[in-house]
């Protein structure tokens, strides 16, 4: 999976940076004193933003979740394989798990989903091509291959399971109003007011960002997925993390 530079930068530079920059941008900005009917607008605008992003953000939280538990059982799965390796000469054992390693690997660079399925069809043909006297010993490990595509087959229905562009057109107009209307807000030049006005533009606009980090898989919570696989790697699947 591609991911935006901006990504990368942990959600404690963010916070910094954007209750720094609302700080400044409130010196020079000119403030208003709204109307009922600007307040009642902003009332309403508010309601729908924060109406329309928590049943999102909630839903790419249980997405992260859902990830988990479908990588753990998959790693469970490659583990339980190569249990089954031990009764195979060493070129074979070694040969199936250089190649689940391998895959295990581009799975984990968050590639193009179709290099980890090229890399897991590359197992099943070894394994179906395989005629030599250890071919009932391959035949279970091929087994455990096909049985273990229902991992595989949620992992990509959760992986494709993003907000969608118009999802997010929509909450960008409304987070762009909710935080225009607070911006030009006169709430006097008590600097208590003003602290807690930036605060709220800079709470409203990490919402946004933890929802990108979330959906890109960026965040930290998200990144935790693959601990599984990393401990099956770094062990050469002698333990699971």
């Amino acid at each position: 999976m591609k991911n935006f530079l901006l990504n990368k930068v942990r959600l404690t530079y963010y916070l910094v940076f954007l209750f720094i920059t609302f700080g400044i941008a409130f010196i020079f900005l000119p403030s208003f004193e709204f109307n009922s009917s600007v307040l009642t607008l902003f009332s309403i605008n508010s309601f729908l933003y924060g109406f329309y992003i928590s049943p999102i953000l909630n839903g790419q939280k249980a997405r992260i979740d859902e990830l988990h538990k479908i990588i753990r059982s998959e790693a469970n799965s490659l583990y339980g394989l190569q249990i089954k390796t031990k009764t195979l000469p060493a070129r074979l054992r070694n040969e199936l798990q250089s190649m689940t390693t391998k895959y295990i690997q581009v799975k984990m660079k968050g590639a193009d989903s179709d290099f980890a399925e090229k890399e897991y069809e590359a197992i099943i043909t070894h394994c179906l091509k395989y005629d030599g006297e250890h071919k009932d010993d391959m035949n279970k490990i091929l087994d455990g291959l096909v049985a273990n595509q229902q991992n595989r087959t949620q992992f990509m229905m959760q992986m494709s399971n993003r907000v969608y562009s118009n999802e997010w057109m929509v909450m960008i107009i409304l987070f762009s109003i909710t935080l225009g209307i607070i911006m030009m807000m006169n709430v006097g030049s008590l600097w208590i007011l003003l602290v807690i006005k930036a605060l709220l533009c800079t709470g409203l606009a990490m919402l946004m960002i933890i929802l990108l980090k979330l959906n890109t898989l960026t965040h930290k919570k998200a990144k935790q997925i693959w601990v599984p696989f990393k401990t099956l790697v770094d062990t050469h699947f002698y333990q699971i993390g």
